[in-house]
């Protein structure tokens, strides 16, 4: 018997929210969370905000964003002609401080003229400053002493949260057998939940049929397929 023709499912975006009501808290960030709705109570004028890839870094750091009235840069945007301009506003995210090439001079220029205008500066990276490779030892020293606010990976009840938030954004109804099976073997990821949401939404409209655990475990599959040739 023919396999019946596939649907052309359209790659209609779908818009990351990263406002406050949409951050789900758990076990997992709650200290971290916690920090944030802190300011400007910080024990510092620096924090640095740490956390695996997919923790949900970014998404705190765009609510410390808008409560601060704060620009957001990436690390390789800080560059010496720019740093008086960007501490002029008075706070400020820098995202990735771990993944992009430094510019050690004009990130400690930065953070001594934050100082001395009392502005504050919120710092993402995956990793503690002593893995970034810097060196610059006074810039080292200074971001050992700032404060840190860790993001663990997201734990069970969190990933679960997440994946139903993600399937009601794409207006999708789905049975929470599948939403266990899913959690259970994904990597605990934020970031990887979207993806493999995503994915599966899009395969499931492309065969004309709802979101399935069948459907869910032939992605599951192939991906790891795809690990293993890699």
């Amino acid at each position: 018997m023919r396999e019946a023709p596939k649907q052309l499912a359209l790659d209609l975006p779908v818009e990351t929210r990263f406002e406050r009501e949409d951050f789900l808290v758990s076990p997992s960030n709650e200290l971290a969370y916690g920090l944030i709705e802190r300011w400007p109570d910080w024990p510092d004028n620096i924090l640095i905000l740490k956390g695996p890839r997919g923790s949900g870094k970014s998404h705190l750091a765009a609510i410390w964003a808008t409560g601060a009235h704060a620009w957001s840069v990436d690390a390789f945007e800080v560059t010496g002609d720019k740093v008086p301009h960007l501490v002029s506003n008075g706070a400020l995210a820098i995202e990735d401080a771990d993944r992009a090439e430094l510019d050690e001079a004009a990130l400690f220029h930065l953070l001594n003229l934050a100082r001395e205008r009392k502005a504050f500066i919120l710092i993402t990276c995956e990793t503690s400053p002593d893995g970034w490779g810097l060196k610059t030892p006074d810039l080292l020293s200074r971001l050992r002493l700032a404060p840190t606010a860790v993001l663990d990976p997201p734990d069970d009840a969190l990933l679960k949260a997440v994946l139903v938030k993600l399937f009601v954004d794409r207006q999708l109804v789905v049975d929470t057998t599948v939403v266990d099976y899913i959690a259970l073997r994904i990597e605990r990821s934020l970031s990887k939940a979207a993806e493999f949401v995503a994915a599966l939404d899009k395969e499931a409209l492309s065969r004309g049929r709802r979101v399935s655990r069948a459907i869910a475990a032939e992605i599951l599959g192939s991906a790891q397929d795809t690990e293993e040739i890699e």
